[in-house]
């Protein structure tokens, strides 16, 4: 059976850091699938990996889905 194993997550500038009990030392992306990859390859099984986005990550996450745009139209 495949464990549910939940990350808190945060953005620092740098990137995406992930730190859990569940993990040796933080983890540290560029993005979310990057690390979500770092993150399985450190569980000692396979786990499916839910990623809980804190504020700052989930305003990045946004800002990178807009392709960067701040929500402003040419006129």
């Amino acid at each position: 059976m495949v464990d549910k194993v939940s990350i808190p997550v945060s953005f620092d500038g740098q990137g995406y850091v992930a730190r859990a009990p569940e993990l040796s030392s933080p983890v540290v992306a560029l993005s979310l699938s990057s690390l979500r990859k770092r993150i399985k390859a450190m569980l000692p099984e396979p786990s499916v990996v839910v990623l809980n986005l804190d504020r700052l990550a989930r305003k990045e996450r946004d800002q990178r889905r807009r392709g960067g745009q701040l929500g402003i139209w040419p006129r």
